[in-house]
């Protein structure tokens, strides 16, 4: 009967089979003819560029289509490639004035639209309706609910997306290791947690935390008191708001900064990674002490807290010595010390975390029964299990060969369902001697806990702290049966890396429904329970000792079991159940939930721009951010934009408008006529997370009217330029169109300034000062090189000006010294020798000679001659003259003279030119006083100064010298100035960098020494005697400023106008009558930010680094000549706490010898620092930072037999006895022994050496300290001078003894003087310590070494610790900085 039966049935299965199989086929045939034709069909490139967004404007997507492909396909294809919506963006042709859209329904192929088959077609990808695209995931709510931004996302690590796939089959080994799929919160039910930078460790313990019912259900319980502390502060009331909102919000995850905020951590603490064990352990206790005479003051007890005993058992009389133990968790040996092979299973490692250690032989008990020492047991025992059991896999160790921590990676099982009751000793509960003992562990003499016994344990003697959680005996709970202590697993704390760092995450076992979750930060996704086999660790090979090295660095780490018990075993609180307090916290969250919502909402459609208005009072450019809805009209933004400036009172409304801009190039791109009412979204563009363009809110007087700005204009400001008055006035700006000739362009001015077209000269000034006259009258302003924003200069007078060559005409120079021209505060010395004297004397000559300078060149004339005549004056004088000279008229001089100069202050008769009726004599009167000065320098004693005023006057503090000796001699810092000054004659202060160059100088090349340069300086006069100076003029002008910032009384200030291609020699010999004495006798220093000076003392050097604004000061002191250098002595005092003091600046010349040198220093010394020293008691030595270095014999010649430079620091060593050192051949180094018996260093002393061996240097020490020889060992000092190290470290932190036999070799690599060795007795023992002299010696140490500025320590990382604040936030140590 079956046979027929199944027969009949074949025939329809076969008739099914086939039919199915010709469907495919003839399918599979459709789609080959398709692809053969689209194969033969021509296909079409298209380049798209996302414009809709600054991230992604340099962006292309590239698709390459058939031709026949329809546009709404196109739209598709580009919507799926850019990750939009379709529908939410418009697609448009590029590099063409078309600004219509592709019409996306248009069934129209490619081709037929105006796409080009076989040739690129460029688009562009725009907002639609002034809105950006809707990004494609948005339509899920995945985003919207998020509340996170991208880079957030870049942050996740662990477990990654796979599609297609079912399960985990990739190895955690690999960085892309997935589980199933990361559901959205839709999916799982379940919400994630922000990592704020490396919380990692605590989203783990939290949502752990909030996956146990019991744990959830009594913090839903527990309320919170406003009146008893600030909720900020509560960390119950923060856990219990975090978890409503990880049971009740719709968000994909949310942040934990309120959490970590009320644990008194602050934002550097989300960059510390710590463990999780510890941090279960740090909150549990906070919660207790929060807890405290509540209803959940013992719940951490009730659910955590088990038992154990530590006992010690006599092995011949059976006494028992004991103490019970409470623990929170159970820490669990990967691998015993010694061992060559891990534990398998956490069953095996709990089998030996109670595994009894014999101690016999020297380590035998002393039995109190037996009262003598004997074998005796010693281990641990459970006495009762927590409800909810936590081990800690304890994979964290350290490895004494290699000295750092390590992670062991050993593979270790761990069950689904554990149990317990083998871990249990229901005898040794029976045990007469364990019932005679009490908890208060009075016979507990002796004991010790076990080796694998966690510190974590408490150890308290005296209180048994644990709670049993029923009251049934040890033999009742003995007898129950083993389903009692079966324990269910629930969370899986993972963690992936090495000892130095890594990632945790949570894999947990949900109550409700069995599932298993990986919580990884903001990811929430379904695992299987191979992905939680896959946390055992190890590798598929065999456990050996290496097994570690090789395997996955992504394991367990934490386990988390609940006991069985259904009649114990809680479920989660549904939301309807909740307590009246959580369901009003619930609504309070869901509101502030939906303003946020909200919130968000309006920052999606508000369009954040730059602002910028030219205020009408302060006449500066103010610059703010105006936040407008998209929906707003123009006119309701510039109604905004002007409350925002501050505009009330001080304009009318009327006279305000929005117009387009750009403020990198200050141009007005365009206005906006006829649009007030248009939306802002569309004015804009859309909503942007930042603009290619910005605002400005323009402002008109009430007589005058807005003139409208067209896109394709440029802006031009003009300048018109007076040669009479040798003044170029403010700029007017016109705006032009680029197709303009310059015909056009110049009617265009003639109408906005009033100027002759015709005679007209229009200079454009382009990059770097490159001027370019507009004389082509055809010629377009386009390839003239006009760009959005230009500046012109215009001048047309009927002057034959206009008929020389431009290069050669009154407006090119004109137009090349106000280009080139810079403004700088120079503050003079206070009281400066001479120039009360000098000054008197320049009103009166500048009165005379008014007349008979006129214009611009009767100035430079005065100029030149100032300049010869003071040169002429300085290159007579040699150094001897000036001293005899001052000698002779210090000796001469009478009273009167000081008191006719001190009736009158230094600016009273320098006249302000501004003050002046005629802009062409201001440059006279000030060069005129100039050259009269000069010329009186013979008549007043006090211009000039001898050698020992310079040495006396100390320019630089010690402040001063700790800023030279890094600095450089030249000084080419540029500071660009962005803005115009005005100059006292009208011009405009412009800041020009180092590379423009005037056209009159091209064929000249720059005045470079290469001698001079090497020698730090530069002379102020070349090799005929003439100055420098000479060579050209160059615009010089001075005006009395008046410092503002109360800098001390008789501080005076110049407003110097100067060219700056001007030389620093000429510039001092200019500031000569001002200073009062010659250039040649003061220093000139360059002051930068926070007030450090630099000196300049290249003088063949322009002031090119110079710009607008610089400031510099004048010092008295001797400038350099050629072949000095500026030193700096510091005094080596090596036994001192301080052993690098200053003592003061001074010359050194090329070609000196060290003797000579040492001659000059003798009476500075004497005279500034009160060291009367003979020259045979000290030294010179090289300085290196704060080493002292080579020791400078007498002989040695500067810059022949040592190197010498600018700013030179060298040391100056005070000698005991006679110098020791008499050739280089020698070697100097300090000793100093250690007396380890007496835990002190003892002074340093000098060991000169004949050679670089070892054993000379032993037997010198030796002789030195009367150590035997074969007792001597010696060890070289780390760091800098003078090699501070702990007392507690040298004796085993040095590198004693080293096995070499000359100095010169690794590990010493002594071959130059000033090494530090330090040396001790090796049969000398360390003294022995008790704890209280150790703390005290400790302090000590820490305190001196802290002053000396040396670590303590040599550990590379300092680990924080992890505390939890129960005040709000730590108090910090008021004598910490």
């Amino acid at each position: 009967m079956m046979v027929p039966s199944e027969e009949q049935q074949l025939v329809p299965k076969e008739g099914i089979f086939w039919s199915c199989r010709q469907s495919i086929f003839e399918e599979m045939q459709k789609r080959f003819s398709q692809i053969e034709s689209a194969a033969e069909e021509p296909r079409v490139l298209c380049i798209v560029q996302d414009t809709t967004n600054a991230k992604t404007v340099n962006e292309r997507l590239t698709l390459n289509l058939p031709a026949s492909t329809t546009v709404s396909k196109l739209y598709e294809d580009v919507a799926h490639k850019a990750g939009y919506v379709n529908g939410t963006f418009c697609l448009g042709w590029a590099n063409t004035g078309d600004m219509a859209p592709l019409d996306q329904a248009s069934e129209m192929s490619l081709v037929l639209s105006g796409f080009e088959a076989g040739k690129r077609n460029f688009l562009q990808l725009t907002d639609k309706d002034g809105e950006q695209p809707q990004i494609a995931s948005d339509e899920s709510g995945a985003a919207d609910s998020s509340g996170l931004d991208d880079s957030s996302r870049d942050r996740f690590i662990g477990p990654l997306p796979r599609d297609g796939t079912v399960g985990c089959s990739s190895d955690y080994s690999s960085p892309s290791y997935s589980y199933s799929s990361i559901l959205n919160k839709s999916d799982t039910g379940y919400v994630g947690l922000v990592n704020q930078a490396m919380t990692c460790y605590l989203n783990s313990l939290l949502q752990t935390l909030f996956m146990t019912p019991e744990f959830r259900n009594a913090l839903y319980n527990w309320e919170f008191e406003d009146s008893e502390e600030d909720p900020v502060n509560s960390i119950p009331y923060q856990l219990q708001r975090l978890f409503v909102l990880l049971q009740t919000s719709k968000k994909r995850a949310i942040e934990t900064t309120d959490v970590t905020r009320s644990f008194g951590w602050d934002s550097s603490e989300a960059w510390q990674q710590h463990d999780v064990q510890e941090l279960c352990r740090v909150m549990f206790d906070a919660l207790e002490q929060k807890w405290k005479q509540t209803e959940q003051a013992d719940l951490i007890n009730q659910l955590y807290q088990g038992k154990l005993k530590d006992y010690v058992r006599c092995l011949e009389c059976g006494y028992e010595s004991w103490r019970i133990d409470t623990y929170l968790d159970i820490p669990l040996v990967i691998r015993p010390f010694g061992a060559s092979q891990a534990f398998g299973s956490v069953e095996e490692a709990l089998q030996a975390f109670i595994q009894p250690e014999t101690l016999d032989g020297p380590n035998q008990y002393f039995c109190e029964r037996c009262k003598k020492k004997c074998d005796a047991r010693k281990g641990l025992r459970f006495l009762h299990f927590p409800y909810l059991l936590t081990l800690q896999l304890k994979r964290f160790d350290f490895d004494y060969t290699t000295m750092h921590r390590i992670k062991l990676n050993d593979r270790m099982t761990f069950p689904e369902e554990l149990d317990m009751s083998p871990f249990i000793d229901v005898e040794d509960e029976k045990s007469p001697q364990t019932e005679s003992c009490t908890d208060s562990g009075a016979e507990n003499e002796g004991s010790c806990h076990s080796d694998q016994m966690s510190n974590d344990f408490s150890t308290d003697d005296a209180v048994d702290e644990g709670i049993c959680l029923d009251n049934t005996s040890s033999a009742e709970r003995a007898l129950k049966p083993k389903s009692s202590l079966t324990f269910e697993l629930f969370s899986v704390m993972v963690h992936s890396g090495s000892a130095a760092g890594g990632h945790y995450y949570a894999c947990i076992k949900s109550f409700s429904d069995s599932q298993w979750y990986s919580f990884n930060d903001q990811h929430v996704s379904k695992i299987t329970q191979d992905d939680i086999r896959k946390t055992y660790g190890g590798s598929s090979g065999s456990r050996g000792y290496y097994s570690s090295a090789f395997a996955s660095s992504t394991n367990a780490y934490m386990l988390m079991y609940r006991l069985k018990d259904p009649s114990r075993n809680a479920k989660f609180l549904e939301v309807e159940d909740f307590p009246e307090h959580i369901k009003r916290l619930v609504q309070r969250e869901k509101e502030s939930e939906e303003q946020e919502k909200r919130q968000r909402e309006i920052e999606r459609n508000t369009c954040k721009i730059k602002l910028f208005c030219m205020h009408p009072v302060k006449m500066m450019m103010m610059e703010n951010k105006l936040e407008v809805h998209k929906d707003k009209t123009l006119r309701e933004a510039t109604e905004m934009a002007y409350k925002l400036m501050d505009l009330d009172g001080v304009v009318p409304l009327d006279c305000c408008r929005l117009v387009k801009y750009d403020e990198f190039h200050e141009y007005l791109e365009r206005s906006y006529e006829g649009e007030e009412d248009m939306p802002m979204g569309l004015l804009l563009g859309g909503v942007k997370s930042s603009y290619m363009f910005d605002l400005l809110l323009e402002i008109r007087r009430p007589d005058q009217v807005f003139q409208p700005y067209k896109p394709g204009e440029v802006m031009v400001k003009v300048h018109v330029v007076d040669l009479k008055s040798e003044s170029i006035a403010a700029p007017v700006s016109v705006r032009a169109y680029l197709n303009q000739t310059i015909i056009e362009f110049k009617q265009l001015i003639a109408q906005a300034t009033g100027l002759c077209a015709e005679t007209m000269r229009i200079v454009l000034e382009r990059c770097y000062n490159d001027l370019r006259l507009l004389y082509v009258p055809n010629k377009t302003l386009k390839a003239e090189g006009f760009f959005r924003s230009n500046k012109v200069f215009v001048e047309s007078s009927d002057s034959t000006d206009h008929q020389a060559v431009f290069t050669d005409s009154v407006l090119w120079k004109l137009l090349d010294r106000h280009g080139n021209t810079i403004r700088l505060f120079v503050s003079l010395p206070e009281q400066s020798p001479g120039s009360l004297a000098n000054r008197t004397s320049c009103p009166k000559a500048s009165a005379d000679s008014e007349d008979s300078f006129d214009g611009a060149k009767g100035s430079r004339k005065s100029v030149e001659a100032i300049l010869e005549e003071s040169t002429e004056k300085l290159k007579n004088l040699s150094l001897q003259q000036q001293q005899q000279q001052q000698q002779q008229q210090q000796q001469s001089s009478s009273t009167s003279d000081s008191q006719k100069s001190s009736e009158h202050s230094d600016f009273e008769f320098i006249e302000s030119p501004s003050q002046e009726p005629d802009a062409a004599s201001q440059p006279s009167q000030t060069e005129n006083c100039t050259r009269t000065a000069s010329d009186t320098e013979n008549q007043f004693p006090s211009e000039e100064r001898s050698d020992s005023d310079v040495n006396n006057d100390r320019s630089t503090s010690s402040v001063d010298s700790d800023i030279l000796s890094s600095s450089h001699s030249s000084d080419t810092l540029c500071n660009a100035d962005s803005g115009p000054l005005p100059l006292a004659n009208g011009l405009d202060s412009h800041s020009i960098t180092s590379s423009r160059r005037s056209k009159a100088h091209e064929g000249k090349k720059e005045t470079w020494d290469t001698a001079e340069e090497d020698s730090g300086t530069d002379s102020e006069y070349d090799e005929n005697g003439k100055s420098k100076a000479e060579a050209q003029y160059l615009y010089f002008k001075t005006e009395p400023y008046s410092q503002e910032d109360g800098s001390g009384e008789g501080q005076k200030c110049l407003l110097v106008h100067v060219d700056k291609r001007i030389t620093l020699a000429a510039f001092k010999q200019n500031l000569e009558p001002f200073v009062g004495v010659p250039s040649t006798q003061f220093k000139v220093f360059r002051v930068y930010a926070n007030n450090q000076e630099f000196e300049s003392v290249r003088l063949n050097e322009t002031l090119s680094s110079f710009s607008d604004d610089n400031k510099i000061t004048i010092r008295l002191g001797r400038a350099l000549k050629k072949g000095e250098y500026r030193v700096k002595v510091y005094q080596l005092l090596v036994n001192d706490p301080e052993p690098c003091k200053f003592l003061l600046d001074t010359v050194f010349a090329k070609g000196m010898t060290v003797r000579q040198s040492k001659e000059e220093l003798l009476p500075q010394l004497k005279d500034q620092c009160k060291l009367d020293l003979s020259v045979d008691r000290f030294r010179l030595r090289k300085k290196t930072w704060k080493n002292p270095g080579t020791v400078f014999l007498d002989y040695h010649v500067y810059e022949e037999d040592i190197n010498i430079s600018s700013n030179w620091e060298v040391f100056l060593e005070v000698l005991e006895e006679p110098e020791r050192m008499k050739s280089m051949s020698q070697l100097a180094v300090l000793s100093r022994r250690w007396c380890p018996a007496q835990m002190k260093l003892e002074a340093f002393h000098e060991v000169v050496l004949e050679s670089s061996s070892v054993e000379e240097l032993k037997e010198k020490l030796s002789e030195l300290s009367g150590i035997p020889l074969e007792n001597l060992e010696f060890a070289k000092g780390r760091g800098t001078f003078p090699c501070d190290i702990s007392v507690l470290e040298i004796h085993q932190d040095l590198d004693w003894n080293p096995k070499v036999s000359t100095l010169n070799v690794w590990p010493l690599y002594i071959c130059d003087d000033g090494a530090v060795i330090f040396y001790r007795d090796s049969t000398e023992e360390l003294m022995e310590l008790s704890e209280e002299q150790r703390n005290e010696l400790m302090k000590k140490e820490s305190s001196r070494l802290l002053k000396t500025g040396h670590r303590i320590s040599y550990s590379p990382r300092k680990e924080k610790a992890l505390k939890i604040y129960l005040d709000g936030g730590p108090t910090k140590d008021p004598g910490q900085d």
